[in-house]
């Protein structure tokens, strides 16, 4: 019997400065309206951090797609782009202020991975625990993926960034929600 219904929310966007505030204002909200609040910090940043990569190293296309899915145990957050080049986790040089969002990620999540799609994009993904909720045996998918289950290296202690956002512009942003049994497979 499943006591927790699946919840999915999809988010299309251009991968530019302000609306990456305004996804992660977005997925902040999902979570609240989900009551998965302890959820919110860790999600917000890994999204920030996935998006900000394709806004970095995405060519030349920036549009993207982020999903939140929410099944039993586990919230899985991804963002899909059009670019067919795979992120690594460089080694990051103590005073650059950038090569750390993987490694942020991985330190932050159950597992993450990254996906190749048959349109030459990929999937790029990571995984939180439900707080509360029973740990239940991983469901099989004929999907491959490759997943790192484990964080790849130690971060330094950073101060949080003090962020100033645009107001949120509503106009801008498409937000789709619909249930599980209703999405396509990738």
């Amino acid at each position: 019997m499943i006591s927790r219904p699946n919840k999915h929310c999809t988010v299309e966007l251009q991968a530019l400065p302000p609306r990456i505030g305004q996804v992660r204002r977005i997925v902040s909200a999902q979570l609240r309206y989900w009551h998965l609040d302890p959820l919110i910090d860790p999600a917000a940043l890994g999204v920030t951090e996935l998006l900000t990569n394709v806004h970095q190293h995405a060519e030349p296309d920036k549009r993207c797609t982020v999903e939140i899915d929410l099944v039993l145990d586990q919230l899985t957050l991804s963002v899909r782009d059009h670019d067919p080049h795979l992120p690594r986790i460089g080694s990051a040089d103590p005073a650059s202020t950038h090569g750390r969002g993987l490694a942020l990620i991985a330190a932050v999540s159950a597992s993450w991975g990254v996906q190749e799609r048959h349109d030459g994009g990929k999937v790029v993904w990571f995984t939180l625990p439900v707080p509360g909720a029973p740990r239940l045996r991983p469901v099989q998918s004929d999907r491959t993926t490759i997943a790192f289950e484990q964080p790849v290296l130690e971060l330094p202690a950073l101060q949080p960034p003090v962020l100033q956002e645009p107001v949120f512009d509503e106009s801008l942003v498409t937000v789709r929600t619909a249930p599980l049994r209703d999405r396509s497979p990738v």
